[in-house]
């Protein structure tokens, strides 16, 4: 056998070796920033709202600055490129020669950082994904091997942060396939596999907690015809949320001045939150409070005012959020507005039908239901809420609803904020 037969017998495996090295290089690379970013977000936001709700005069001041700060690190840092969220990740696998650039990663990092910590109605999960899949395009331009699997190292940077976001490998992976790839090939699932096995690994190290640790004791059947009721509600606002995003981004992006567009954007979000402090940022402490009261709480009108307040403004403020230059996306307003939705469903279903259901339980499969409507991924969906919690007590039912919503949405309107196209716009 000469040298040439021996190199075509060890190609696959060198192939195999070299894509199996990458993945695992990708995943914790993908891990580490994911988990920083949570952290720094979760101590600086906890801090400024604080210091905010002592007093009002900041919540003026820091959705300016956040804004401001972005737009000028975007400027002169960023190559004066505006971040697209996840619609840069369909460029880049659509296409043979557009990649994602190296510098995406400190972009999103920043700007999704600064967004929330400063009052911007959105999370950092979208900011995380997209630097995660930056790792994973810029590691496939090292090696000319790699190049035929762009997409699948992509979605491995992907499930690796969303694994270690929500502690939750399978719905790092099915986010991969529900929202990106849309296909499995062998090469999609060894990097995957991979990627997300050493981010799980690296979390479980690190002792990482739930982001929301509740007790879920048990779920009654006579409750289920009430949780499709919340699926069809969670669909109809999630297309609510859907077109918020697309109207208000389309006619912001039609003000030239980045400066009226930061003022006019950071007047509105200031002044919802001097209404309604619950919008700041992702808005994560305001369902980890409810959550702890959930069975206290009684249906008042001043709380009912203030729910309808949360489901109306929570839409229009995350689209301004994101229209005047903040960076994220609608996993966060997505979860929030579920939670929300569900508990007012529980409390009117309660004191005016006598339904005897569990409002923790609903304001659970709300967040699931709003989360597969907005972005048509009900798989996802379900194993992600269910690692948000570390709980599976209400998967059945939190994947009968997160296909009802999914399918409520889809019927009204067929996109979502990352699948449209402009003229689809109606």
């Amino acid at each position: 056998m000469n040298k040439t037969q021996r190199l075509r017998k060890q190609y696959p495996w060198i192939k195999l070796q070299k894509v199996s090295i990458a993945s695992l290089l990708i995943g914790f690379l993908c891990a580490f920033l994911a988990v920083c970013l949570k952290h720094l977000t979760e101590h600086y936001e906890e801090i400024l709202f604080h210091k905010a709700k002592e007093n009002w005069f900041l919540f003026l001041v820091f959705p300016v600055f956040g804004l401001s700060v972005i737009y000028f690190l975007r400027h002169y840092l960023f190559k004066k490129k505006e971040n697209k969220g996840i619609k840069e990740i369909f460029e880049t696998t659509a296409s043979k020669t557009q990649n994602l650039p190296i510098y995406k990663v400190p972009s999103h990092f920043f700007n999704g950082l600064l967004t929330v910590v400063f009052g911007g109605s959105t999370g950092i999960e979208v900011s995380t994904v997209v630097a995660s899949a930056a790792i994973g395009s810029v590691a496939q331009k090292k090696d000319n091997l790699f190049k035929r699997y762009k997409t699948e190292l992509i979605c491995a940077g992907i499930a690796a942060g969303i694994t270690a976001l929500f502690s939750s490998p399978i719905a790092g992976i099915l986010f991969s396939f529900e929202v990106i790839s849309k296909k499995i090939t062998k090469a999609f699932a060894l990097s995957t596999i991979l990627a997300v096995s050493i981010a799980y690994g690296f979390i479980i190290i690190l002792d990482e907690k739930p982001l929301f640790e509740v007790s879920v004791s048990t779920w009654h059947l006579h409750a289920f015809p009430y949780f499709l009721l919340l699926g069809v509600l969670a669909g109809v606002n999630s297309v609510y949320l859907t077109k918020s995003v697309l109207l208000l981004k389309n006619r912001f992006a039609k003000i030239d001045n980045h400066s009226t567009k930061i003022i006019v954007g950071s007047l509105i979000i200031s002044a919802s939150l001097l209404i309604l402090p619950q919008l700041y940022g992702e808005g994560y402490h305001s369902i980890k409070t409810i959550f702890e009261n959930s069975e206290s709480v009684i249906l008042t009108l001043p709380f009912v005012l203030t729910l309808l307040g949360i489901l109306f403004l929570k839409p229009i403020i995350t689209s301004i959020t994101l229209a005047s230059g903040g960076d994220g996306g609608v996993f966060a307003p997505s979860m929030f507005i579920g939670a929300f939705l569900g508990l007012l469903t529980a409390l009117v279903l309660n004191t005016f039908f006598d339904a005897d259901v569990i409002p923790l339980n609903f304001m659970i499969i709300g967040m699931g239901a709003m989360l597969s409507a907005s972005i048509h991924a009900p798989f996802t969906a379900l194993f992600l809420i269910c690692g948000l919690i570390n709980d599976y007590t209400l998967f059945f039912p939190l994947l009968i609803v997160c296909l009802v919503s999914k399918t409520t949405a889809k019927l009204i309107y067929p996109y979502t904020v990352y699948s449209y196209q402009p003229q689809n716009i109606k």
